[in-house]
């Protein structure tokens, strides 16, 4: 059976494309690394620290997935030109955009000292100015790119002890309908990906607090945590043709959690 250019199955194929994946040697980033690799697109991946990066190329070289690594900080403007330039002059055109990498501390607003709230800032929101600014132009020139960044349910909603992640997310999610505004015309697509609770490294606290777990299940109308495999659909479908008239948009993948009070 053959499919034609525009059927569906054919518009979800990412043969051909390299996407480059912040924050990516492990948790949610590393998931749509191997998501996006699997749909058939050459997958850059990137964090600050080498070795975590080359135990990251493991598991996906074992699944088949074409993966490089490269080890750069996002939140140093310099680097991010340096190691984005260097990609494209080493590997070739970069056709997709996760801007993935992202902290969060926890505790109460009041005690934030100004370098943490910068720390968090710094590497949720402008990360993905810096990253972006350095991927677009070639995206312009070639008239064609999609860019996705991970938000979070807490995009909408807060959550006591965490007001810096909220906040930085609140504005990525702003940051993304902005690049919509300023790139579409140039067949640019830019969406949010916002995940509700999933089981990664950085939320392990929380899923091994029981009474966290328990208001989790209970607050979740499918009533449980997120498993990241699950984040792999949306972020093929936004990175491929069959998104190509879908743009400034958030897409949530929560389990239902935002649609139910």
């Amino acid at each position: 059976m053959t499919t034609s250019a525009h059927s569906p199955a054919a518009s979800f194929d990412l043969t051909g494309r390299r996407a480059l994946i912040t924050g990516s040697s492990q948790g949610i980033g590393l998931a749509l690394a191997m998501a996006l690799g699997q749909a058939g697109a050459k997958v850059v991946i990137n964090g600050r620290d080498a070795a975590k990066l080359d135990a990251a190329l493991v598991p996906l070289r074992a699944a088949g997935v074409d993966a490089e690594r490269f080890a750069f900080d996002v939140t140093d403007e310099a680097s991010v030109k340096e190691n984005v330039a260097r990609i494209e002059a080493e590997l070739g055109d970069l056709h997709i955009l996760v801007n993935n990498a992202g902290i969060n501390l926890r505790r109460s607003l009041e005690d934030f000292s100004l370098a943490e709230w910068h720390q968090v800032m710094d590497l949720n929101l402008t990360s993905a100015f810096l990253v972006s600014r350095a991927v677009v132009p070639g995206m312009i020139r070639r008239r064609q790119g999609k860019i996705i960044n991970t938000c979070s349910i807490m995009s909408e909603f807060g959550r006591a002890t965490t007001a810096p992640y909220t906040a930085s997310k609140g504005a990525l999610k702003m940051l993304t309908k902005a690049m919509c505004v300023d790139w579409a015309r140039h067949n640019i697509q830019a969406n949010g990906l916002g995940p509700g609770y999933f089981r990664t490294e950085m939320t392990q606290p929380l899923v091994d607090n029981v009474e966290f777990t328990r208001w989790l299940q209970n607050r979740t109308p499918s009533g449980r945590w997120g498993e990241v495999h699950e984040l792999g659909g949306a972020a093929v479908f936004l990175a491929s043709s069959a998104a190509d008239f879908v743009n400034g948009q958030m897409l949530y993948v929560d389990g239902g959690m935002s649609a139910s009070l």
